[in-house]
């Protein structure tokens, strides 16, 4: 429960502190005196978004701090699921800077809203008007027989084994996309690969070929060439050998008159044993020249083969070729590859979808066993609201998708009066028909909830009278089991409070400020007065208000 408000620069608050106490407790004030200020700086605690507006003055920080003592709520496991520190008083505070900057702690450990978001929906439930348009919403309505049913840990199951079927679905349309994409290329990726893998090519292959291709194109001219540099070192009289040998030996003669001549010989020597070597080899190259044109049109043909590859592919090079030869290698072996995974894949998601439909089949038959149950426990409780002639059909269908909460389509259906038809909520219960069915729910779930606290932000709307003090009855009783907080404009319900706390606007120099205090006796009986009959209290508006309170 919440045992303490702390609120600074927030709206029209300036500085506010609050405390507040187990039991039912009721905040009344005149319309714009500040209420939904109060709910509003209550969010921010709750993980609300704020922004720079929230600021009262735009050059201070704004801070709110709520202490909720919680020991006996079994929340320990969702402290150290957000790896926070678990106090039984808790304080949680909430920081927006000037600059925009939003902050909040848990103990004095940092949080993100996320995690104060989570926390929050195990700390307060905050009722809204606007929560009872929720009643014709079929995520509201399942939550309600879900809740009654206790089946939250059937659910957590099922959402878990849901979020992994939707990843292996995604994953296998994603597969199947690719698939078909090869497919449609298929035939024409192998045409390629077969064509590719038959010119044989190795990388090196154009420059040799083209190498070879010209010696083989000019063998002529080659030869010819070969020969005049072979008489050239062969001649008899003048060739190059026979006078590097006449050279060799008249330098030789001086050999005996120095070291150096000696060594000169020995270098020309060398040149000769080199040159003679040299020769050879243009023998041996002339020798195995051949004009051979068979062979000369097959480089021809491979040449042509690979320029025409090259042109087809947009490449320049062999090596660029090969590479896309491997490339429509593993589209091809892809493709067998995604068949299999594609195999695979199918035959997990059929096994999810079993599993599935067992969580599905056992969340839904808990939610028809209950279903008598909330019919019953509604008829009573609205019974006493004014309402003894309503009814409901509520029926359970089988869906044919997989929902985050089961696989079951919800029919809601009520009825107000004898002799009437059943119709949606939506349709054909009122303003006040909503607000007691409401309330009815909320009364209920209080009953199979853990929850700490519920705060009823005008859920009396549309009502008054006797049945006004019948739904103060019942929140009151709900206060026996958590706290309870009611936001309300009606006497008969501000009456039934343990406690009463006041929002009234003051006017402090030129700022006007909102401001909550909690009421004495004396000072309820002329609130609940004031209530019935205005600013102009009559005597028997107090002997009423005393009435009330006895």
């Amino acid at each position: 429960m919440i045992t303490s408000l702390h609120i600074e620069n927030f709206a029209l608050i300036e500085k506010l502190n609050i405390n507040f106490v187990d039991g039912f407790s009721i905040i009344t004030g005149e319309t714009g005196a500040g209420k939904s200020i109060l709910l509003g700086a209550l969010g921010l605690v709750l993980g609300k978004r704020a922004d720079l507006s929230s600021l009262k003055n735009c050059d201070e920080k704004c801070v709110v701090e709520a202490n909720f003592s919680i020991g006996k709520y079994n929340l320990k496991s969702l402290f150290e699921a957000n790896d926070l520190d678990f106090e039984e008083e808790t304080i949680i505070r909430r920081e927006i800077l000037p600059s925009g900057k939003s902050r909040a702690f848990v103990n004095d450990s940092p949080v993100n809203l996320q995690q104060l978001q989570d926390l929050s929906l195990r700390l307060i439930d905050i009722h809204s008007q606007h929560q009872t348009l929720e009643l014709s919403n079929d995520d509201f309505q399942f939550n309600i027989l879900d809740s009654i049913a206790g089946n939250q840990s059937l659910l957590s199951d099922f959402y878990t084994l849901l979020k992994l079927y939707k990843t292996k679905k995604t994953k296998l349309e994603s597969k199947k996309s690719n698939f078909f994409d090869f497919l449609k290329e298929k035939d024409y990726n192998e045409f390629l690969h077969q064509e590719l893998v038959a010119a044989n090519l190795k990388s090196g292959d154009l420059e040799h070929l083209e190498k070879t291709y010209e010696a083989l194109n000019n063998v002529e001219f080659i030869k010819e060439n070969l020969d005049k540099l072979l008489v050239l070192a062969n001649e008899d009289e003048y060739g190059l050998i026979k006078n590097l040998k006449e050279f060799k030996a008249v330098l030789l003669k001086n050999s005996s008159f120095s070291a150096n001549y000696q060594l000169l010989s020995d270098r020309v020597n060398s040149i000769l044993i080199e040159f003679d070597d040299v020769v050879k080899e243009l023998e041996r190259e002339s020798e195995s020249l051949l004009n051979d044109p068979e062979q000369l049109e097959l480089i021809n043909q491979k040449l042509q083969l690979i320029y025409i590859l090259q042109k087809k592919h947009q490449v320049i090079t062999v090596d660029e070729l090969i590479e896309i030869q491997n490339e429509l290698q593993n589209k091809i072996y892809t493709l067998t590859s995604l068949e299999d995974e594609i195999a695979s894949l199918e035959l997990e998601i059929n096994t999810l979808e079993t599993q599935l439909d067992d969580f599905a089949a056992k969340i839904s038959n808990s939610r028809r066993e209950v279903i008598p149950v909330l019919n019953e426990k509604l008829i009573l409780i609205l019974g006493q609201l004014g309402m003894p002639n309503v009814r409901f059909k509520i029926e359970i269908g089988p869906s044919n998708d997989y929902h985050y909460n089961g696989k079951d389509n919800i029919q809601f259906l009520f009825s107000a009066n004898k002799g009437t038809d059943f119709g949606t909520l939506k349709k054909v219960a009122s303003g006040g028909e909503m607000s007691r069915i409401m309330l009815a729910v909320k009364f209920i779930l209080s009953q199979y909830s853990k929850l700490p606290t519920i705060i009823f932000d005008e859920i009396d709307t549309g009502v008054s009278g006797d049945i006004a003090n019948k739904m103060g009855e019942i929140m009151k009783s709900m206060s026996q089991r958590m706290q309870v907080f009611a936001i309300t404009h009606l006497p008969q319900i501000a009456a039934k409070g343990n406690s009463h706390f006041k929002v009234y606007k003051s006017i402090i120099g030129e700022t006007t400020v909102s401001e909550l205090k909690s009421l004495n006796p004396e000072e309820r009986i002329i609130e609940i007065a004031e209530m019935l009959s205005g600013k102009q209290i009559s005597e028997s508006a107090l002997n009423h208000a005393k009435a009330l309170l006895n």
